[in-house]
């Protein structure tokens, strides 16, 4: 390490986005337990004591990240159920776009859930109770609320389960894909047939 890298000013045009993308790398590139804020500043350019202006603590930048993907995740959710012409292919569009985070941006997607639950994550929630909600209008509440979780419980375990290693470990890509568009299909006619309505 040089002299000027350890002397490193805490001074930058805009240091907060700099530790989040370096935190961002960090985290896919070592997991939480190769994650230091000392790496952070290093990799930012920055004193190790720089990131205190921003964020007290290792949570505090480990929180910032995470409630961004949850924005992230749910933008891609959103985008790929735009790409639907009916209620129910919005349903799966919406879980395409949920696994394909998940797939890609495997620590990041560990972590966000792996946070107590922050008014970041509502708008994941939120997302699927609407799409559910108008998949089975004329459906009660009760019902809406219930599929609502059922369909976040299906996508979010079979994306969890792929990424621990336990479904598909030696599947191609693309068989993989297969299998969860499957999987996204019979949520969907669950959800539908419980609304009264035909998938």
């Amino acid at each position: 390490m040089t002299e000027t890298t350890r002397k490193a000013p805490y001074h930058h045009r805009n240091l907060r986005e700099a530790l989040v993308t370096a935190g961002r790398t960090l985290l896919e590139e070592r997991g939480l337990r190769g994650f230091t804020l000392r790496e952070c500043a290093r990799r930012a350019g920055v004193s190790h004591a720089a990131p205190a202006h921003h964020f007290t603590s290792l949570d505090d930048l480990l929180a910032e990240i995470a409630a961004r993907g949850f924005v992230e995740l749910a933008a891609m959710m959103a985008a790929e159920a735009r790409r639907a012409t009916d209620p129910a292919s919005r349903l799966i569009g919406q879980g395409v776009g949920y696994m394909a985070f998940g797939a890609a941006n495997p620590m990041l997607f560990r972590l966000m859930f792996s946070q107590e639950r922050s008014e970041a994550s509502k708008v994941v929630r939120e997302a699927h109770f609407a799409t559910v909600a108008a998949a089975i209008p004329d459906a009660s509440p009760e019902i809406k609320a219930r599929m609502s979780d059922f369909a976040w419980a299906t996508v979010h375990g079979f994306i969890g389960l792929v990424l621990e290693s336990q479904i598909g470990g030696a599947e191609s890509a693309k068989a993989l894909k297969t299998r969860g568009l499957a999987i996204l299909s019979a949520m969907t006619e669950t959800v539908m047939r419980a609304g009264g309505g035909a998938a």
